[in-house]
C-alpha cells in the first residue's frame, strides 16, 4: 500500500468556531442545502455523531460517484479538529483502500481563520494515482469550502 498526501490551507474572514461548526458539525445539512448537486444528503448508520460513528453519503446529481461510507476518527470541538476515513463507496474507484481527511481550523489574528485539510490517499498495492486525480481532489474540497464561506458571509 502506498500513501500519497496533499495539503490545503484556506483563509477566510468567519471566524474559527463559527467555521468550524459549520465546516464539520453542521455539514452533513448544511452542504445538501447550499450544494445540492455535490452531496444530496448524509445518512447516520451507526454512532451519535461523534468518534466512531459511521454515516453514508449520498452524492448529488453533479457528481460522478453515488455514496460513500465514511467513519469519524476523531473529534475535538475545543481544538477545532476532525478527522474521518473514506472506508466503502465508488469513490474509492477501485484503486484506494481509503481515503483519510484530517481538518483544522485556525484562528487568525483578524478574527478570520485558516482552514487546514490534509488528505491522505491509501491506495491499494502498488496503484499510483495520477497528479490530475490529486488536482481533482484539490479542487473539489476548495469549492466547497468556497461555497460554505460564501454562505455564512450572506447569512453572517
Amino acid at each position: 500500500m502506498v500513501a500519497i498526501t496533499y495539503d490545503i490551507e484556506i483563509p477566510s474572514s468567519i471566524p474559527a468556531a463559527k467555521m468550524f461548526k459549520a465546516v464539520v458539525l453542521d455539514a452533513d445539512t448544511l452542504i445538501p442545502k447550499i450544494m445540492p448537486q455535490a452531496i444530496k444528503n448524509v445518512e447516520i448508520l451507526e454512532g451519535d455523531g461523534g468518534v466512531g460513528t459511521v454515516k453514508i453519503i449520498h452524492f448529488g446529481e453533479g457528481s460522478q460517484y453515488k455514496s460513500a461510507k465514511h467513519r469519524v476518527d476523531a473529534l475535538d470541538t475545543e481544538n477545532l479538529t476532525h478527522s474521518y476515513t473514506i472506508v466503502e463507496g465508488d469513490a474509492l474507484a477501485g484503486v484506494l483502500e481509503s481515503i483519510t481527511y484530517h481538518v483544522k481550523i485556525v484562528p487568525t489574528e483578524d478574527g478570520g481563520c485558516i482552514c487546514k485539510n490534509r488528505s491522505i490517499y491509501h491506495t491499494k498495492g502498488d496503484v499510483e494515482i495520477s497528479e490530475e486525480k490529486i488536482k481533482e481532489g484539490k479542487e473539489k474540497a476548495l469549492q466547497m469550502f468556497k461555497a460554505i464561506d460564501a454562505y455564512l458571509q450572506a447569512n453572517a
